[in-house]
């Protein structure tokens, strides 16, 4: 298996969603369908039916976080940047429109583009890596190619 970069923040918020749903999430719904079996023919109850979806939902988060956090890695984030790499906050303009975005290369477990957290398994996210600033980027993406230019690294 492959190991995956993760930052120490990406890991600790994958090991509290973990928990929360050990913890909270698991014996509430083993709660519901207590009840919800209480309330007899399972055939036609809604709520037993309901409930049961709701544990399978997170019974596989359960195994998918878990997943997780035996393939990552921390990796240690320390700048200053004179390239792309993981953990570099880079500013791109795009060259269509002129619009800028800032991005901190992640890994993929935390990836979060409309937070500002760009995953380094992406098309724009692979791209990056090794550029420096002032660079030109071309990127094919779903919406076609795209070329970006690299304004900062932090």
């Amino acid at each position: 298996m492959d190991v995956i970069p993760i930052t120490r923040e990406g890991l600790n918020k994958l090991k509290k969603e973990l928990e929360k749903l050990l913890k909270e999430e698991r014996p509430k719904i083993i709660k519901a369908i207590e009840e919800a079996r209480a309330h007899g023919d399972l055939s036609e109850n809604a709520e037993y039916h309901a409930a049961k979806e709701r544990q399978a939902f997170i019974e596989g988060r359960i195994g998918e976080i878990e997943t997780q956090l035996a393939s990552c890695q921390i990796e240690e984030i320390a700048g200053p940047y004179d390239r792309c790499v993981f953990g570099a906050t880079v500013t791109l303009e795009d060259s269509d429109t002129g619009e800028e975005k800032t991005y901190t290369l992640v890994g993929p477990y935390e990836s979060a583009p409309e937070k500002g957290l760009l995953s380094i398994a992406t098309p724009i996210g692979r791209a990056l890596l090794g550029r420096e600033e002032g660079d030109e980027v071309k990127v094919n993406t779903p919406k076609g190619l795209r070329e970006y230019v690299i304004v900062e690294i932090k």
